[in-house]
C-alpha cells in the first residue's frame, strides 16, 4: 500500500474537485503523546499539524451523530466534510487533543468503555472532565462497559450469548446517559466495536438494539455503506502522516455494486479468505493489499467483478483487505474489509 501511495500521491494545496459524491472521511483516534503504546497513539505535534490543515484548508467539521443521521436521511453533506472520533477515553483525551479541539473550536465524537471511567482509572478521564468537553464540542457514544473481545465470546450458546452483548451494551449505554446526559449520542445511538470487530452475529444483535455501527476498517461513508459497520480511518501507529492524512482525507468510496463472501470470521478452513467483489463501473487502476503492504491476487470474472484472495495464509489476529484505485490528481477510491482470524 506504501508503494501505491507514494508512487501516486500528490500532496495537495487547496481542495480536490472529487468530492460531488454525498460522502464524509472519518478519523479514528485513541492515544495523544503516549509513546509506549505506538500502535494506538499519534503525537500531539502530528496531530495539531493535522487539525490546523482541515482548518486552514476549510474542511467541514461534523460530529458523526450529524452525519450519520444526514446520511440516514439522505440529506446533502457539504462538500469535503471531516469527522473526528476518538475511543476508549483515555486521560491524553482531555490533556492533549481536547486543548487543540478547544482551540480550533471544532466538534467531535468520543465513544467511550464506562468500567475505568467507574473505577475511576487515572489513566482515563473522569465524568466532570468529559461533561466539561460537552460544553465545547464533544459528544459521546457507547464502546460496551467492558471493551472486551465480542466476537471471539460468541462460543456461548446463542441465547447466552445474546444476554452477555446485550448487557455488554446497555449497561454502559445506561451509565454514559446518566452522567453525560444530553452530550450522548441518541439520535442515531452508536456504538464503536471493540477493537473494530465484528461478525454477523454480533451486527445481528446490535441492530436489534436500534445502534448503528461503527468499525475500524478504512474508507470513506456514504449513504451506500453499511450503517452496521461504518468505516474510519485510523491516524495512530503511523497511519497519519501528513502525506497519507492529506490523500486519505480526499478519498471517495470505492464504486461497490455488491459483495460477496463477506462475513468476517476466519478459520483454517477458508484461510485465506475469499471475497467477491462487483464494482458499479470499470476500474482499471483497482489493486488489494493486506494490511502488512503485501499485495493480494486479484481474478477478474468481468470487466466490474473481481475474486480477492491473499496470497498467503492470514495471521492472527486481524487483517483487513484494502482495495483503492486511483482517479487523478490525487485522489483515489478506497474500500477496506475486515477479517477475524480465530485461532
Amino acid at each position: 500500500m506504501g508503494r501505491i501511495i507514494s508512487t501516486f500521491l500528490l500532496i495537495l494545496f487547496g481542495i480536490p474537485l472529487f468530492a460531488a459524491q454525498n460522502h464524509a472521511v472519518v478519523l479514528q483516534y485513541h492515544r495523544f503523546d503516549e509513546f509506549k503504546y505506538p500502535s494506538t497513539n499519534i503525537s500531539t505535534k502530528l496531530f495539531e499539524k493535522q487539525i490546523k490543515y482541515l482548518v486552514q484548508h476549510k474542511y467541514n467539521i461534523w460530529p458523526l451523530s450529524k452525519t450519520v443521521k444526514y446520511l440516514l436521511q439522505n440529506k446533502k453533506i457539504p462538500e469535503h466534510t471531516i469527522c473526528i472520533t476518538i475511543d476508549d477515553g483515555y486521560q491524553s483525551t482531555y490533556l492533549k487533543a481536547y486543548p487543540i479541539l478547544k482551540k480550533y473550536k471544532l466538534q467531535f465524537t468520543v465513544f467511550i468503555n464506562a468500567l475505568p471511567v467507574i473505577h475511576q482509572s487515572k489513566n482515563y478521564m473522569s465524568w466532570d472532565e468529559m461533561r466539561e468537553m460537552g460544553k465545547y464540542g464533544a459528544e459521546f457514544a457507547n464502546h460496551t462497559y467492558f471493551h472486551s473481545y465480542l466476537v471471539r465470546a460468541s462460543n456461548r450458546t446463542s441465547q447466552a450469548y445474546k444476554i452477555y452483548v446485550k448487557k455488554e451494551i446497555e449497561k454502559c449505554e445506561v451509565k454514559i446517559k446518566k452522567e453525560l446526559g444530553s452530550y450522548v449520542c441518541t439520535a442515531p445511538k452508536m456504538l464503536a466495536y471493540p477493537f473494530g470487530e465484528y461478525d454477523a452475529k454480533l451486527i445481528e444483535i446490535v441492530k436489534k438494539l436500534g445502534y448503528i455501527g461503527i468499525a475500524q476498517n478504512s474508507a470513506p461513508i456514504s449513504k451506500e455503506s453499511d450503517f452496521m459497520a461504518l468505516t474510519r480511518f485510523p491516524m495512530s501507529g503511523g497511519f497519519g502522516k501528513m502525506d497519507a492524512f492529506i490523500l486519505k482525507i480526499n478519498t471517495l468510496p470505492l464504486p461497490i455494486k455488491s459483495v460477496k463472501n463477506e462475513n468476517t470470521i476466519v478459520n483454517k478452513n477458508n484461510n485465506p479468505p475469499l471475497l467477491h467483489v462487483k464494482l458499479s463501473k470499470p476500474l482499471k487502476t483497482l489493486q488489494c493489499f493486506t494490511s502488512d503492504g503485501k499485495k493480494i491476487g486479484m481474478k477478474w470474472l468481468s470487466d466490474t467483478e473481481v475474486q480477492i484472495q491473499a496470497l498467503q495464509a492470514l495471521k492472527y489476529p486481524r487483517n483487513h483487505y484494502t482495495c483503492t484505485a486511483y482517479v487523478k490528481n490525487g485522489v483515489w477510491y478506497w474500500y477496506s474489509h475486515l477479517w477475524i482470524i480465530l485461532k
